[in-house]
């Protein structure tokens, strides 16, 4: 398991590569990277913040659930802060198990408990001034799948 909180920009194909050859037993492995969307257009940046430290506790506690809820070879969860332009990586899971059931039902849960659970603050930039991104009821409602 791992879960890196950076500021500085990854690779997806080099950290898919680099999870999938250690992912030992695997048959199945499952990504997905989120990308920094200009959805209003006009967006300069996006700026996240967070609380080093809680916030790793805070997405290891989903991973660890998440490997007691499937059986995972691994699973990896990148995220992060600072200043990101549009186009820009901002996040990335991967999920590795024997079977492709378990490895895409843990990513999705993995990203379903980060949009919602995973203590970061988010400001979209524009011209016209920054706002804060409210949480989204389509979100929360999200989770309660997996009760």
């Amino acid at each position: 398991m791992q879960v890196r909180v950076q500021e500085g920009v990854f690779d997806a194909g080099v950290e898919l590569n680099a999870f999938s050859a250690r992912a030992e037993g695997a048959g199945a492995v499952v990504s997905f990277t989120g990308i920094v969307r200009d959805v209003a257009g006009g967006l300069q940046h996006m700026m996240i913040e967070h609380y080093p430290g809680m916030t790793e506790k805070a997405i290891s506690a989903i991973v660890a659930e998440a490997r007691e809820r499937w059986s995972l070879a691994d699973a990896l969860v990148i995220h992060r802060f600072g200043q990101l332009a549009p186009g820009a990586p901002i996040m990335m899971v991967a999920a590795a198990s024997a079977h492709r059931a378990d490895a895409f039902a843990a990513a999705d849960f993995l990203m379903d408990y980060l949009k919602s659970r995973a203590p970061f603050w988010k400001k979209e930039v524009t011209a016209e001034g920054a706002d804060w991104v409210a949480a989204k009821d389509d979100d929360e409602a999200a989770l309660s799948r997996w009760d």
